[in-house]
């Protein structure tokens, strides 16, 4: 069974009357690239932040490879790498010179540095920008410039808070093949995105975060089955009548139907042949339709109807 990386227990943050965080418990197994989900204001940044020890809190344990995390625990912050959704690079030293700073705050011995250097820029393709600026890179450069700093040091918990937002497809693939590749060379990583499918796409476990606790946990598929939705069906179709509509809603494991801009849409609650069963019935009263699609619920889906939030509110 793999040991903890993080233990989180009975975390209470507040900051004067607003309870940030309530008395949340979370435990991430080393070897898991863990999915952090919550909308804006759900305390997910300030769990962050406690579990770094950047913040105090007002009562809870936490725990890091299964010893008391302290502010001044500095054996195990040089074990955990951080990349923050806001880039943070000096402006004045060149993409090598940024990563060298960053390693050599953990790394004292200068040969190891500069193999774990090199390292870290061919690791995200940065090997063609080894001497540009800051401020010549794209936006896409940038993350993954922002992202050789906090692991070049080779740490074995990493928390990447929203490391996609706003690049470019190519450098957001490249960004996601390469926190695959960090987890399977023995990382243990956090993840925090407003990106759905990236979240379904690469972590193991996923824990739903709001008001400041934790009120779901597990992997994607046990996710979606917390919620009613098990199966979403929408047809093109330029009319349909109100008695029909009520007799769609008589189909076994249908608990809604609406009909809005020539689109039929039925949700269903489980069981089998739902589409059939559905189709069976318009062609039965002679309705002509248009495009068909029968749809799994999505993570977007499970998060709306747990917590009531898009998760970009």
């Amino acid at each position: 069974m793999n040991e903890t990386a993080v233990k989180v227990k009975e975390l209470v943050k507040r900051y004067r009357e607003l309870l940030a965080v309530d008395h949340l418990n979370l435990e991430i197994k080393q070897g898991e690239i863990f999915g952090l989900l919550g909308p804006n204001g759900s305390g997910k940044t300030t769990t962050i932040n406690c579990i770094l020890s950047l913040l105090s809190y007002d009562n809870g344990e936490i725990e890091i490879f299964e010893k008391p995390m302290k502010a001044d625990a500095y054996d195990i912050k040089a074990k955990i790498g951080v990349v923050m959704q806001n880039v943070a690079v000096f402006e004045e030293l060149t993409v090598q010179e940024n990563i060298d700073y960053f390693c050599g705050l953990y790394i004292n011995d200068k040969q190891l540095r500069k193999q774990y250097v090199e390292e870290a820029i061919q690791f995200t393709g940065l090997e063609d920008f080894r001497k540009f600026y800051p401020k010549k890179l794209s936006g896409g450069l940038l993350r993954r410039l922002n992202i050789a700093c906090g692991i070049a040091h080779k740490p074995k918990l990493i928390i990447l808070d929203e490391p996609t937002v706003a690049v470019d497809p190519q450098s957001r693939n490249r960004i996601l093949e390469g926190i695959m590749e960090l987890n399977r060379q023995g990382a243990t990583i956090i993840y925090t995105s407003h990106y759905m499918e990236e979240v379904e796409q690469i972590c193991s476990r996923i824990a739903i975060i709001d008001n400041g606790k934790c009120i779901a946990q597990g992997t994607a598929e046990e996710l979606k089955k917390l919620i009613k939705k098990r199966e979403i069906i929408t047809i093109d179709i330029l009319s349909v009548t109100a008695d029909d509509i009520e007799a769609l809603k008589a189909l076994p494991h249908v608990y809604s139907v609406t009909f809005e801009d020539s689109k039929l849409t039925i949700l269903c609650d489980g069981g089998s042949h739902n589409l059939v069963r559905v189709l069976d019935y318009l062609q039965g009263k002679e309705y002509s339709f248009g495009h068909i699609h029968s749809a799994l619920p999505t993570l977007n889906d499970v998060f709306l109807e747990i917590t009531g939030k898009e998760l970009r509110d």
